[in-house]
């Protein structure tokens, strides 16, 4: 069977970004199970390769037309930067990291690779650069056509899967955006994901919002208004899906293949206590599959040679088996 190809995409040049792309890329275990595509700038790949000590062959390709899988080179689609200035906050570099992203999901959709990872970005460069970003979710659904709402992020590591029902929103607009619709969406999401990559009777455990889930009504109504319903309406097209639960004690409950979550916090911080360099984000409820890595861009120590792409190789690996399958 002939290895699944993967775009990675370098992320904020200015920071570990397109090192970590570039030791994932050229790490046994990736090579033994995929066929890596960097795609981003080849002069921000050479200045990385050049502080981390690296020298690789690279096969550097102007259009995804072009773009051959040599057995004696790493190949590159180069996407045009900026020189970047390493450690900082800058417009160019928010441009940058979003047309690497762009352009790797456009390869996808030419079905030149079968899946794609993104390396971190950097919001602050982004928003800078005067481009609409909340969160890879949303950028691959607008990129593929759908609605922001339609993508979710689903968080994995170990045995381990979060789907998040909000994501890069304030507490307060989060509240505003759960839903019954969302939260369905949420699990159907979830639950196709799953069946996707070869689990053939996906079972769910869906959190409250409020402490306890509400503790029957004295901590507040969403649970029995809002979440509840859309559990009760996915159990009726044949989703096993349970909850409300309390979100303090879900992730201790066993025989669940994924846990769904209402807001940012309470799936992050569970992942990076328990995972906090080797957590992958998962964009499902889109057409492409699309992974990120779950850390930052790490700008105070980019170009030291000190970034792992232990998160990368990890996303890597769950692309790979969905791809397969």
């Amino acid at each position: 069977m002939t290895p699944p190809r993967i775009a990675i995409a370098l992320g904020d040049p200015a920071g570990i970004g397109p090192e970590i792309a570039l030791k994932a890329a050229l790490d046994p275990r990736v090579r033994a199970m995929a066929r890596p595509l960097l795609v981003g700038s080849g002069a921000v790949v050479e200045t990385h390769a050049r502080l981390c000590g690296l020298s690789p062959a690279l096969a550097v390709f102007a259009t995804a037309d072009a773009i051959r899988w040599p057995e004696d080179a790493l190949p590159l689609l180069d996407v045009p930067a900026e020189a970047p200035r390493l450690g900082e906050i800058a417009a160019a570099h928010g441009r940058a990291a979003i047309d690497a992203a762009r352009a790797a999901i456009a390869v996808a959709r030419a079905g030149k690779v079968d899946a794609v990872v993104a390396a971190p970005q950097t919001e602050r460069a982004i928003k800078a650069a005067g481009i609409e970003f909340d969160g890879y979710p949303s950028f691959v659904a607008r990129s593929t056509g759908l609605a922001p709402e339609d993508a979710f992020l689903m968080l994995c590591f170990d045995d381990k899967r979060i789907v998040h029902t909000t994501l890069h929103a304030s507490l307060k607009r989060a509240i505003e955006l759960i839903t019954e619709a969302r939260v369905g969406k949420a699990i159907a999401a979830a639950d196709t994901t799953l069946r996707r990559i070869g689990i053939a009777a996906p079972r769910l455990a869906v959190s409250g919002l409020n402490p306890h889930a509400g503790e029957e009504g004295m901590f507040g109504s969403e649970e029995h208004d809002i979440i509840a319903p859309a559990i009760d309406a996915a159990r009726a097209r044949g989703i096993a899906v349970e909850g409300p639960f309390g979100c303090d004690t879900l992730f201790q409950r066993k025989g669940y293949d994924a846990f769904i979550v209402m807001y940012h916090d309470q799936g992050h911080i569970a992942a990076k206590l328990q995972a906090p360099n080797r957590t992958a984000g998962l964009t499902i409820g889109t057409p492409v599959l699309f992974s990120s890595v779950a850390h930052g861009s790490a700008l105070d120590i980019a170009g030291q040679n000190r970034a792992t792409p232990e998160a990368m190789v990890e996303a890597i690996a769950r692309l790979a088996g969905a791809a397969r399958r």
